[in-house]
């Protein structure tokens, strides 16, 4: 429900073109256009940056065990008697399974016992003095080995993955929704003022409760922050560059990923690298000051109907692309009906304040308030919530079965190094993928393509790994990790062209939230200790093979201006299955009858042949008389012959 203003006097703003009318008459996608998107892709760096550092914040080294207790060891011990390895083999039970010494058990001898052999009375216990740890990837010291979260504790570790994620799921849906009631602008400094705070605190943890709740909430805040830019970059650019500049956007992140291990084994400790991870959030705070890298997206302004902040940001916009406006050529009573774009002027800014300001007065009544909406609306909505519902679906998906694919690569090579980059990796790749696919075949058909050979590489997965060799296990992983990743970028990215302008932020903020539950089930099964793995793989599996049913009532958006309100979004059609010509991506699933027009040229011959067939006609029901040529002297005893001056006529 839009809240203030009255209806009437907006109504020629909700009919308003902005991609085909006023986005060309302020450059279209101009030099400062690009420039603002350009700014905007650093923030995907910062929050990629702080998102995938939990992964060393909580990562369990690979070699640990018991610190050695000589109060379980007999009093007549001598501890120069052996070395250090001899040591351990006396104190820690060995795993035959394993190979390696127990990560939770010490021995404990009989205080007067002198028999030190292997079949000495003994007993095993639990830990008492701690863990020693070897072999750590990246950072030296981290969550688990700060307050010794192995053993009984281990619990603690998938605990704040998923706590970090419920932080990300709320950030996702309360500052999505302030996007739409505060602008983009706004919410993203909003979010990156707070986001800098908490991680300097997080840096100050004392204790794994204070960690965990203080990650939480730095991860509502980095999810503000990631919507906020996400949203305002694509509603800067024309359709042509909308998938471009999302994709690069992704590989900022790609690079965040790749540079992160290199930045963990420099900082060796965890709070050294929270704080290095932190370093790029407060300089994003520096787009406080200087407001042209980062301004308020005018779309999302003239959608609203907020007059004064629209006229604005047009003029700022159209001056810096070096755009202005005579109004010899672009009057005012045709601003919104003329789709020329315009050229550089040797013409004053005071020419083109006035010029815009009168277009749009003229396109917005006098009496027009702004007017926010909320995703409380979609339940009056049928086509706007089906698309947010599905594109939810397919990304939950894309995260949640990504786990499945990790899990068989790491039982290929359990080095962590090895996992890391193959998915980074393949993470590029489905950039990369995307960038030559989608532009030429559309959203829908390779959103359909990437769900389903994500669920092809699942179910084979499934079916065929106790009989499949070691290196083809892992190529399927790798294939379905690819395309699971493309199917969760382009289920986000999809999800920000179909969602109106007015709701983008809220809608997009539930679509992004049903990822982050993708992710977080990963932490679920291991909170289980993947005791539910096989259940968990069939579900994501069957859940990929339903969702390419529900993607075939999606719309195309290839090509296509953004919708910016709710009638826009309830008007998307999704087109054919199958396109005889390459123009025609707006026709109904299933082909309906067009209705009849009121003058049809085929059917007004065919009635024009029919009475004039019916006028030739010789034998006809009934007659009609028509009075012949009178005679000049009437006779009163002449009769007529039966083939006199009656005529039958039609």
């Amino acid at each position: 429900m839009a809240s203030g203003g009255v209806a009437d006097p907006c109504v020629k703003a909700t009919q308003m073109d902005y991609e085909g009318k006023v986005f060309p008459l302020t450059g279209a996608y101009g030099r400062y256009n690009r420039t603002v998107v350009f700014f905007s892709w650093f923030p995907s760096f910062a929050v990629v940056l702080n998102l995938f550092s939990d992964v060393f914040f909580t990562l369990i080294p690979e070699e640990y065990h018991c610190s050695a207790d000589p109060q379980l060891l007999p009093s007549a011990f001598l501890l120069s008697n052996f070395s250090k390895q001899g040591y351990l083999n006396l104190t820690i039970p060995y795993q035959e399974d394993t190979g390696r010494l127990s990560h939770c058990e010490l021995y404990k001898y009989p205080p007067n016992s002198s028999d030190l052999s292997d079949n000495a009375p003994r007993e095993r216990v639990a830990c008492t003095r701690g863990w020693e740890y070897h072999g750590a990837a990246g950072l030296q010291s981290n969550f688990v080995t700060q307050w010794d979260l192995v053993c009984g504790d281990y619990w603690k570790i998938p605990l704040q993955h998923i706590c970090f994620m419920m932080g990300w799921i709320l950030g996702y849906i309360v500052l999505g929704t302030l996007c739409d009631w505060l602008g983009r602008r706004r919410t993203f400094l909003l979010s990156v003022s707070v986001s800098s705070v908490l991680g300097v605190t997080v840096c100050l943890s004392n204790s794994a409760v204070v960690f965990l709740l203080l990650r939480l909430a730095q991860g509502s805040t980095l999810a503000g922050v990631y919507v906020s830019s996400y949203i305002s970059r694509l509603e800067l650019c024309d359709p042509g560059h909308r998938l471009m500049v999302a994709m690069v956007s992704s590989l900022f992140g790609v690079l965040a990923e790749l540079l992160l291990p290199g930045v963990a084994a420099l900082c060796r400790d965890w709070p050294i690298l929270q704080a290095v991870t932190t370093l790029p959030l407060i300089l994003l705070l520096g787009y406080w000051c200087c407001g042209s890298v980062f301004p308020e997206s005018p779309r999302w302004l003239l959608a609203t109907q907020q007059v004064s902040a629209a006229k604005k940001s047009l003029q700022d916009f159209s001056s810096r692309n070096g755009c202005t406006l005579h109004d010899e050529l672009y009057p005012g009573q045709t601003a919104l009906t003329d789709t020329r774009r315009c050229t550089p002027q040797e013409t004053t800014f005071e020419s083109l304040s006035s010029s815009s300001s009168f277009h749009i007065d003229s396109a917005f009544g006098e009496d027009c308030h702004p007017g926010y909406h909320t995703v409380l609306e979609l339940r009056r909505t049928r086509v706007i919530w089906r698309n947010c519902l599905i594109l939810s679906f397919t990304l939950f998906i894309g995260t949640g079965i990504q786990y499945c694919f990790t899990r068989n690569v790491h039982s290929f090579n359990t080095n962590f190094y090895f996992t890391y980059f193959i998915r980074v990796l393949t993470g590029a790749l489905a950039c990369v993928f995307i960038c030559l696919s989608v532009n030429h075949f559309g959203r829908r058909g390779m959103l359909l393509l990437t769900a389903i050979i994500t669920g092809l590489s699942s179910l084979l997965l499934l079916a065929l790994t106790p009989y499949l060799r070691g290196g083809l296990v892992l190529v399927l992983s790798v294939v379905g990790l690819l395309f699971s990743q493309a199917l969760a970028m382009l289920s986000a990215f999809f999800a920000s062209e179909v969602l109106p302008t007015v709701v983008r932020g809220g809608c997009l903020g539930l679509v992004l939230a049903a990822g982050c539950v993708g992710m977080a089930a990963s932490s679920l099964m291991e909170l289980q200790n993947n005791g539910g793995y096989f259940l968990h793989h069939v579900i994501f599996a069957s859940f990929a093979v339903l969702s390419v049913l529900c993607i075939m009532l999606l719309p195309e958006t290839k090509r296509k201006p953004l919708p910016d309100t709710l009638k826009d979004g309830e008007s998307q059609r999704r087109p054919a299955l199958f396109l005889s010509h390459p123009d025609r991506d707006s026709l109904p699933l299933l082909r309906t009858r067009a209705p009849l027009s009121e003058y049809n040229p085929e059917n007004y011959s065919r009635l024009v042949s029919a009475t004039r067939k019916m006028m030739t006609k010789d034998t006809l029901p009934y007659r009609i008389a028509v009075p012949g040529h009178s005679p000049l002297l009437s006779d009163s005893d002449s009769t007529a012959p039966d083939n006199g001056p009656l005529r039958a006529v039609a």
